[in-house]
């Protein structure tokens, strides 16, 4: 069986290294993607184009025109009618519109200043953050204007109930999007090179006709699997410890708090649970483009329900469970408490658990299911 085994990876070594364009496509993955990811998934808000429409022209209004700074905003033009305002919002030039009505500096003297917001929805999340700066930004100009009204008298301010939240954030204190994007996209890279090695590997050997050849030598289905499934979680384990030091913790400055051993150990089995979802893939496709097919089908489920988008608490119920047979969502929450928080086995037993029992299940499958094509 050691002989049988051996010869059919060096043979899955060489087709390997042969294929030029998958080598390619797994050094951009781990590098090219990994390291993009790190700056271009960034959702912090940064030089926001706005248009402004001040039809105050006060001290009062110039005053909050000049809040509307970097490094959140940017404003990209001044008008003076509604229709230039719709015109700069549908070209695109504007994100964000404020307007100020002409009776803003008497009205804030009243104590009831108001200025309109007219934000692009397009980019939903941006458009989010947008008007929550833009809501901050005109909370603390009332407090300041009410600072200056009470003038010697600022004391009796002090003696106003108040709650104050003190916010602390752990693990990344510098909400820093370039850890979480390069992580997450590494996550993606190692889960999309075991699905793509191995279901291409065995669809190829359907194409070139030699699957045949195959099954008529002494190797059993699951000795075929298996020189299968280790090229492609050697590949993986040597690529992705390169990209995790070198991208992600190198040029992102990810901190890598736990135990990267236990991390590894464990991606060896994730490997073996995606590379098993690959072979039955494989065998149910009858080419390649019909698996690249099922693999898209079968991964952007898994993306969105890995939790990693949002957290599973905050899915509708069905979804929850559904997510429950996605290896990813598993791997996902163990790879960032791992690694971003240094939790160790204590915390991550299950997730461990999870990824054994469908990893098994999904191979198993595969068998079977190759076993009853025969």
């Amino acid at each position: 069986m050691r002989g049988r085994l051996l010869a059919m990876l060096l043979k899955e070594f060489r087709q390997l290294a042969a294929d030029w364009p998958i080598v390619l496509i797994l050094l951009w993955g781990f590098f090219g993607a990994v390291y993009i990811a790190g700056h271009a998934g960034a959702v912090d808000l940064g030089n926001y184009p706005v248009v402004v429409m001040d039809l105050s022209r006060s001290n009062e209004s110039r005053e909050l025109v000049s809040r509307l700074r970097a490094p959140y905003f940017k404003i990209v033009r001044m008008v003076h009618s509604d229709r230039e305002v719709v015109e700069t919002l549908d070209a695109a030039r504007a994100s964000l519109a404020v307007i100020i009505p002409p009776t803003f500096a008497r009205d804030v003297q009243e104590s009831r200043g108001r200025f309109q917001v007219i934000s692009d929805g397009t980019q939903a999340q941006m458009a989010t953050l947008a008007a929550a700066y833009i809501a901050q930004i005109a909370g603390q100009y009332g407090v300041e204007l009410l600072e200056r009204r009470l003038g010697p008298g600022l004391e009796q301010l002090a003696s106003v109930p108040q709650v104050d939240a003190r916010i602390r954030i752990e693990y990344n204190p510098g909400i820093n999007a370039a850890w979480f994007g390069s992580l997450f996209e590494l996550f993606n890279m190692i889960t999309m090179t075991s699905l793509l090695l191995t279901a291409a590997a065995l669809v190829r050997e359907k194409e070139h006709g030699t699957l045949e050849q195959l099954l008529v030598s002494p190797l059993r289905p699951a000795e075929l699997f298996a020189a299968k499934i280790i090229p492609t979680m050697i590949v993986v384990l040597l690529l992705s410890p390169l990209s995790l030091y070198a991208i992600v913790h190198g040029v992102h400055g990810t901190p890598l708090r736990g135990s990267i051993l236990l991390f590894y150990a464990v991606t060896s089995l994730y490997v073996f649970s995606i590379a098993s979802l690959g072979l039955t893939l494989a065998v149910i496709a009858r080419n390649l483009p019909q698996a690249m097919m099922l693999m898209f089908l079968t991964l952007w489920p898994m993306m969105f329900l890995s939790g990693a988008m949002s957290p599973p608490e905050s899915m509708m119920p069905w979804m929850q469970y559904l997510s429950l047979l996605s290896p990813m969502r598993y791997f996902i929450d163990l790879g960032f408490q791992v690694l971003f928080k240094g939790n160790g086995f204590a915390y991550v037993w299950q997730d461990i658990l999870g990824i054994l029992v469908l990893g098994s299940g999904l191979f198993a499958f595969a068998v079977w299911r190759f076993r009853r094509l025969l």
